[in-house]
């Protein structure tokens, strides 16, 4: 759990995973999780894009927002990783 998420923190995650899950109904599992990352990635260079006046100065921080990102997204898969794993069978039945 995010412990400086905001009010609108978990509506707004639900709200992408529930796209998702409408997505499998015409896609396979798999792409649907690539589409996302894919849409993720874009919108994150975008997020970052937006606090510099310049391609150079992007540049020079490219490493230190990969890093940002990368670390923030391994943190929660983590947690949701070692929630699956303790509750495999709870998410296993829910997924039928």
């Amino acid at each position: 759990m995010l412990k400086d998420a905001d009010d609108g923190f978990y509506k707004r995650a639900d709200a992408h995973i529930f796209l998702s899950n409408n997505q499998l109904k015409d896609a396979p599992l798999g792409n649907v999780s690539a589409s996302m990352m894919y849409g993720l990635a874009r919108f994150n260079a975008c997020v970052s894009a937006s606090g510099f006046q310049s391609g150079e100065q992007m540049s020079a921080a490219r490493e230190e927002a990969i890093k940002y990102f990368m670390g923030q997204y391994r943190q929660m898969l983590e947690e949701h990783l070692d929630d699956y794993i303790a509750n495999f069978d709870k998410f296993r039945e829910l997924a039928k």
